[in-house]
Formats: C-alpha cells, structure tokens, sequence
C-alpha cells in the first residue's frame, strides 16, 4: 500500500520496526534489552515493508469485510494502540506520526455514502456515533432522527416523528440507550433494541433545547436550552413518565453547554461572546444566582514575547471580583465560576458570538467557532486550558484559557450553526467549510497538542480539503472506532469518508 510507505529521503521509521518485532522480543528479555535498530537504512525499509504487508494480509483474512476494508481497520488500530500508548515501544519524540498523516491525507468520500441521502428529512444538524462506532445516528430539520450502519452504509430505521420540530443533538448514554433534544422544548430517550417507541420523554426547559452532555459518573443527563436553563435529569430514577429533574444553573445568551472528559468542570458559550466555566464541578448542588465565587477574567494579548511562560503562571490573568463576593473565603470551592472574553482574531474592537464549543477528548484544550456581531467573519480557535495558581488561600488553582491555534473560516451559510469536532486521539480538527470540510493539525506532522505547543499564537495546519456536498455544511463527526468521519450539509445529504487506497 503505497500510503504507508517511506520515500527514500527520509529516515526509517524505527518505532514502527520495534513494534513488528514485538513477537521476536516476547520471547526473550535479553532482545529486549538489545539495540533494535537496522543495520542500514535500506534494510530497515525492506524490513519493515515485508512484515506490515504481512500484518495487513493477515487482517483482511480476519476480516468480517472486504480484504480492503480489513486492512483499513486493521491498520487503523494499530496507529491507535500506538499513538495512545498502548504499544510496547511508543517514542513520541521520535515518532513524527507520518503514517497517520497520510492515512488522513488520502481520506476521501465513500462511494456508496449517497445511500445516506433522502428526500424527506431536511438539514442535518447533528452527527453521533454510538461509543462502539456500530451506529450513525443524525438529527433533522423536519423531526426526523435516522439511523445508518456507517461501515457498510446500510440505512437502519427512520424515527418519523421523533420529534414534534427540528432535532438538534443526539447523545449516546452508553452502546444501547441514546438520548435527542428539540425545539419542541423536550427531551427523548430511546433503546436501540426497541426503537419503535420512546424510552420516556423529559419535559422541563421552556425554550428550544439544544445540546445534551452525560456524566458517566453520576449518570445524570445534563440539557441546555435557549431559556437559558442548564438542567440535569437522573436518568438513575427514569421511568415511562420521565425522571427528576433540576435547574442546576441559569444563563442569558445562553448557546452551547459542554462537559470536560473527566466531568470536571462545565463550559458555556454565549452569543454575547462570554464564555463561562465552572470548576470543580458538581452536579448534584444547584446554583443559585448569588451562589456561586465568581472568578473573572481579563482578555489576554493575542500573541506576546514569553506568554506562553506568562499564562502558565496564571497570576496576572484573572481577579477576583470581590464586589459581587466580598466574603469569598468563606464559600465552597465547588461550582465556582470563571467568565472570560476569548481572545478572537480579528475582533479586538468588535463583539464576537461563540456558536460551537467542542472539548479536546483529553481536556487539554476547548475548540470553539465564532462569529462576528456583523456574521462577515468566521474563525475556529484553539484554547490551551493553563492551571493558575490560586490568589490566597483556601481558594484553589483556576484555569484561564490561552489562544494556541486559529484559522479563518469561509463566511458561507450565515446564520447557521457549524459544529465541527476533534478526532478520537485529539490530532485532528474537522471544520466544516463552505460546501465541505477541512481537516487541520496542530503542525504538519499532526502532532499531539502538548508535543507542538507554540510559544505564540500559531496557524492550525490544512491536512486536507474535500468538496462533497452541493450545499453548506453544518455538521461534522469523527467515528470513535474506525478511520472514517462524516458530514452533513443544509440540504440533507450525509456524506461518508475514508481512507483511498
């Protein structure tokens, strides 16, 4: 397969000889310990060619598929137990990633994703794939939620009336049971085991309801809406007739509500350009205005000499508002809250509304997707979140945010929505752009962030383009298990891509 292969300018890949001999070494600790590196450069090429010919060969035997799309999985996880550490002798220092590079390089539409598109269902607004990448679900325009089987494109069930308006968001709570929020004010759980009717639907926000996050840990659903209202659902205690619910927090401006991975702390973005975080988050107390430490924070420079020293320190980036909460010591420290201005390029003098929030899968960073007040401008950003040291004590280290990466956007489809999305390893951002997407890396080698952090503000790298839509694209989804992601555009089309070999 040519996209795996070295050209003879560059270094042989000795991360990827040490993991094919992996067997060889099992079996004796004393080869362990030896040097594993090639006698020459040509060897180690002709090595490592023969024995990954193997291993693909191998993997399309295995297969359930095509020979073509065994060896795509099949290599596809083998970058990612190595670039997620799982491998035995993973060297990010060395490893620059190449292969993973030009898998993505090559991604292109799937030739049977038209199968994806009908007639009925309008805009697609959303993409989810269930946590073991089996189902892609998408959420309408027209109250539809249609399920696919994204490896063979096959269409699965159409939920005709999931909804009485637009669907909006799709949340997987685990492999089976996912959840869908509407401008119908309500929320409905579904089983896929039985997708004839709704688990139970959830009545409690007053205005369209627009995304849905789960916190695995106290497996409380968490909703935001236009009302402003963040809420939380016990789906522990859920029956035919719903499950209990309460406002856990209230905002103005309110536009999109994000979890970190680790369910740490809450972000909210606004179309007045604030974005909001809650630190050491806990769900089970509700906020009440007047309730909660507020932590404010001063807009940062664009790009200055040492801020990447400068922000890390966190002393000068934010204060404490102590008119509002002149007693602050006495406070819990849980559910203390942040306000901040982002940094947006371009928008020092104008206001800015931040449309789509995404978090990085490891929580190193938050992606977000602004607009001008005027809609003539588009930029998706990249914040590195830096811990601060607390102002006194009993008050605990604060996060702020810092401007790492950015890039302009094409002002197409004004007015809508684009909700792009990291990569399952956190290397890649996929943004919609015009009539198709953009894949983009932190630097060209589509390093992890903390391996390629610049000291100023940077670029994020183009890795690839693709025009496959006849209309704007709105949303965009990295599948969590295979090489493949998908798009969808205003007129209704779902697009497939993988790799092209």
């Amino acid at each position: 397969m040519s996209s795996e292969q070295p050209s003879d300018n560059e270094e042989p890949e000795e991360p990827r000889a040490d993991v094919l001999r992996e067997e060889d070494e099992e079996n004796s600790d004393e080869d362990r310990g030896s040097s594993t590196r090639p006698s020459s450069p040509q060897a180690g090429r002709e090595s490592a060619e023969k024995q990954g010919s193997s291993r693909l060969e191998l993997a399309a035997d295995d297969g359930t598929g095509s020979g073509c799309r065994g060896s795509s999985d099949s290599l596809f996880s083998w970058i990612c137990n190595r670039t997620i550490r799982r491998g035995a002798f993973v060297d990010p220092a060395r490893d620059h990633f190449r292969t993973m590079t030009r898998l993505y390089k090559s991604m292109s539409p799937a030739t049977d994703s038209m199968n994806l598109s009908t007639q009925t269902h309008g805009a697609v607004f959303n993409l989810e794939y269930s946590p073991d990448g089996s189902v892609l679900t998408v959420a309408c325009e027209q109250t539809e939620v249609l399920l696919f089987d994204p490896v063979s494109s096959r269409h699965i069930k159409t939920l005709v009336e999931a909804h009485e308006d637009c669907v909006n968001n799709i949340r997987f709570l685990d492999n089976r049971l996912f959840a869908t929020c509407s401008d119908d004010t309500t929320i409905a759980l579904w089983d896929l085991r039985k997708l004839n009717s709704k688990v139970c639907t959830l009545h409690g926000h007053a205005s369209w309801v627009k995304n849905i996050e789960y916190d695995t840990h106290t497996r409380l659903l968490v909703t935001s809406g236009f009302d402003g209202n963040v809420i939380t659902w016990d789906t522990n205690r859920f029956t035919e007739d719903g499950c209990p619910h309460k406002k856990f927090f209230h905002t103005r401006y309110l536009m999109r509500m994000r979890l970190t991975p680790d369910c740490s702390k809450m972000l909210i973005s606004t179309s007045s350009g604030y974005l909001l975080i809650l630190h050491d988050l806990d769900l089970t107390q509700s906020l009440e205005v007047g309730s909660y430490r507020i932590l404010r924070a001063r807009r940062a420079p664009l790009s200055t000499e040492g801020s990447s020293a400068g922000s890390r320190s966190g002393g000068s980036r934010h204060t404490i508002d102590s008119k509002t909460h002149p007693h602050r010591e006495g406070l819990s420290p849980r559910n203390s809250l942040e306000v901040l201005t982002p940094e947006i390029p371009g928008e020092r003098d104008r206001g800015n509304c931040i449309t789509s929030l995404q978090l990085h899968p490891k929580g190193w960073a938050t992606l977000l997707r602004c607009s001008s007040n005027m809609d003539d401008q588009e930029w998706t950003c990249v914040y590195e979140f830096q811990e601060g040291a607390p102002p006194r004590p009993p008050v605990s280290p604060r996060c702020s945010l810092r401007l790492t990466h950015y890039i302009e956007e094409a002002n197409v489809g004004r007015g809508y929505i684009k909700e792009l999305c990291f990569s399952p390893d956190g290397r890649l951002i996929c943004s919609p752009y015009g009539y198709g997407v953009r894949l983009l890396a932190f630097d060209e080698h589509c390093a992890e962030l903390t391996d390629c952090m610049p000291v100023r503000t940077a670029l994020l790298r183009e890795v690839r383009s693709i025009y496959s839509h006849s209309d704007v694209v709105l949303t965009s989804k990295f599948s969590p298990t295979h090489c493949q992601f998908a798009s969808g555009c205003l007129s209704g089309r779902v697009a497939l891509y993988q790799p092209h070999f």
